[in-house]
């Protein structure tokens, strides 16, 4: 997986506490079989109860959220907005149903929906997940894992067409590996052991539209990556890009870490 002298290691670990919005970067986390704390523990919803996307809503991507000293409220930042302060518990703790998805959530208030409103246009609220098994919204697995080879090699496709790099957050990662010499090695890691945090593979990551948002303008920038990776990563699934895993033995993960790939 590697043939330098250099280990592999963890260098980026991020957590996005609403889902589709910006990400919050952090130097060390506890990481249990539920994934990292607070991660996609709230969403924002239409009217109907429909998630918000950034294809959609493009928008989200300059929220930021920041979590109150590990509790379950939140900030919510976003440009020429008041901060939005919310406490996560809720009215009455009335849990509502998501239509098509496998959790339900606690709606955020009056005063949190005119805010997510404002600043999306468009009638929108804002609700804590409840239900997933683990209580978070996250997709597919509990870790979302991107290489710094699997980015280089990209962008060396995208100078082949004229085209400026694009940065890691394109992707939204939770964790981001340097070190491996062979680019997409996290879709052929069947373990990897991170810490003492141990990783199981689930599936590759299927790229979507999102990819094409610019994560800190919160405009679309098509058509790439989705044109470039067409051409090299595209499957029966669709295109792909980074891996999905699951957390098989928690621990604690920080920046530095050596990450070690390991048979199944």
């Amino acid at each position: 997986m590697t043939g330098g002298t250099e280990q592999p290691r963890v260098t980026e670990l991020t957590y996005y506490p609403v889902k589709g919005c910006a990400g919050v970067a952090v130097p060390e986390a506890r990481v249990a079989t539920d994934g990292l704390p607070h991660d996609r523990a709230y969403v924002i919803v239409d009217e109907a109860g429909e998630l918000r996307w950034q294809w959609g809503d493009p928008g989200l991507a300059l929220i930021t959220p920041q979590v109150l000293d590990g509790a379950a409220g939140l900030t919510l930042r976003a440009p020429d907005r008041d901060d939005l302060r919310v406490d996560g518990e809720g009215q009455a703790e009335e849990v509502t149903d998501l239509p098509g998805q496998p959790y339900g959530a606690v709606d955020q208030g009056e005063e949190a929906a005119a805010w997510v409103t404002g600043v999306l246009g468009r009638p929108s609220r804002l609700l804590r997940v409840r239900k997933a098994p683990g209580g978070t919204a996250a997709n597919h697995g509990r870790l979302h894992v991107v290489s710094r080879a699997s980015l280089d090699r990209l962008n060396g496709h995208l100078a082949e067409r004229g085209v400026a790099p694009l940065p890691m957050n394109r992707f939204r990662p939770n964790l981001v590996v340097d070190g491996w010499d062979t680019p997409h090695t996290e879709d052929t890691a069947a373990r990897l052991l991170v810490g003492d945090t141990e990783l199981a593979f689930t599936e590759p990551t299927v790229r979507c539209a999102i990819t094409m948002v610019d994560q800190d303008t919160g405009r679309r920038a098509g058509p790439e990556p989705l044109r470039t990776l067409a051409d090299y990563r595209k499957g029966e699934d669709g295109i792909v890009f980074g891996a999905y895993f699951a957390v098989v033995r928690q621990g604690k993960v920080t920046v530095g870490d050596a990450v070690e790939v390991m048979d199944a």
